[in-house]
């Protein structure tokens, strides 16, 4: 009898532990954002911008007059190309095909510009390039010789600026995988090491504090009123966006795929203690006075690329998780509206001051550019597991 009695309690000691875990995995599952509601966000701010620009090929007017293939559209359209890799929709396709058409294949300001704004827009044509199983390659010539001619310089000072490194390493990169030739990620790592270690002086990355400067107008003594370092948040965002990219499609067996591996991980371990309680992360991330609030793009980036390496493997779930569901949580109770317009996005500029004040309802100077980067979020937020 008392066999049987120690026997029972142990099975419902044991039940009890099962139970529990079973509450604990499922509520850490609830936590995931459910995939339909994922996609329905992405679609509703898509499809309000895809109602707006109905020809993808129209001149964007504004101060000045620019080509629809300028920077700002190219990152919208390197988002709508995510959201078609988890989301095959034709009309998609056939919107981001049109808009490459329109513009011949070729960069803003002609093929040999060596600035990093005009060539973004070869991302997508390579991306077009694969989709369609490189059956027509028009679609990257012009890309391919833009990029040769970089080689066939000599140069590798151009990326004076972080934001470049998102709007030109993924190209080098996804050629060097599309034509195995070792060229375009030795060049995309030289160019890369001049801005870490060069631009400003002694490079735009700071190594203490695992974040990067915004261009030499922001090294030191430059300092943020509370007397901090100026880290603008969509500015290290662009470095995330450009190092998940550059991982993606950089061989592991490449010397320096491991200094990107890090500079990725430190630059994520930089951003969870700054995070916002509301789940952005502000315009200066070192300086909460200076037009502290919220703010979606430079958020969306680091969701993309936190998301990014939770699904490759690539750091700690745990740790990151939480991170990127908080964020994610905001951006969609915050910044995506009913409509599908999108609040709190800092206009274009280089530093915390720009486009401000942000609220709900501004809209930017250009909208397309904060949508790509929700489309980035949105591909791989779709994927967490």
């Amino acid at each position: 009898m008392k066999r049987l009695l120690t026997t029972g309690i142990f099975a419902l000691i044991i039940a009890g532990m099962t139970s529990c875990s079973v509450q604990k995995k499922n509520t850490a599952n609830a936590d995931l954002p459910n995939k339909k509601e994922v996609l329905e966000v992405a679609e509703r701010a898509n499809q309000y911008f895809m109602n707006k620009w109905t020809d993808p090929g129209k001149e964007i007017v504004g101060k000045k007059i620019w080509p629809s293939n300028l920077w700002t559209r190219a990152v919208y359209y390197e988002g709508l190309m995510a959201l078609y890799k988890v989301d095959p929709k034709k009309e998609y396709y056939n919107y981001a095909l049109d808009w490459s058409q329109k513009h011949n294949w070729d960069m803003m300001r002609g093929t040999f510009t060596r600035n990093a704004d005009n060539q973004a827009c070869g991302q997508t044509y390579l991306d077009l390039y694969e989709i369609d199983g490189r059956k027509h390659p028009e679609r990257i010539k012009y890309v391919k010789m833009s990029m040769d001619s970089m080689i066939a310089s000599g140069k590798s000072d151009d990326w004076w600026w972080i934001d470049a490194l998102q709007m030109g390493m993924p190209i080098f990169t996804k050629l060097g995988r599309i034509t195995g030739d070792k060229k375009y990620f030795d060049k995309n790592y030289e160019m890369y090491a001049f801005t870490k270690y060069k631009h400003g002086g002694n490079g735009l990355y700071n190594a203490k504090d695992k974040l990067w400067w915004r261009d030499k107008s922001f090294v030191p003594p430059y300092k943020e009123p509370n007397g901090e370092d100026c880290y603008w948040s969509r500015g290290n965002g662009w470095v995330l966006a450009a190092l998940a990219r550059t991982l993606e499609d950089t061989p592991k067996s490449d010397a320096h795929y491991q200094e990107y591996l890090q500079d990725y991980k430190n630059l994520l371990s930089a951003l969870v203690p700054i995070q916002r309680e509301d789940g952005f992360w502000n315009v200066s991330l070192h300086d909460p006075t200076n037009f502290g609030g919220k703010e979606m793009t430079g958020t969306a980036l680091f969701v993309y690329g936190m998301s990014y390496g939770i699904n490759k493997g690539l750091i700690d779930k745990k740790t990151y998780l939480p991170v990127v569901i908080k964020a994610w949580n905001a951006i969609v109770k915050d910044s995506v509206q009913p409509s599908g317009f999108l609040g709190w996005v800092q206009g274009t500029g280089k530093e915390p001051k720009d486009g401000q004040p942000l609220s709900v309802s501004k809209e930017p100077d250009f909208e397309d550019y904060g949508l790509g980067c929700l489309l980035l979020a949105a591909s791989e937020v779709y994927q967490l597991k």
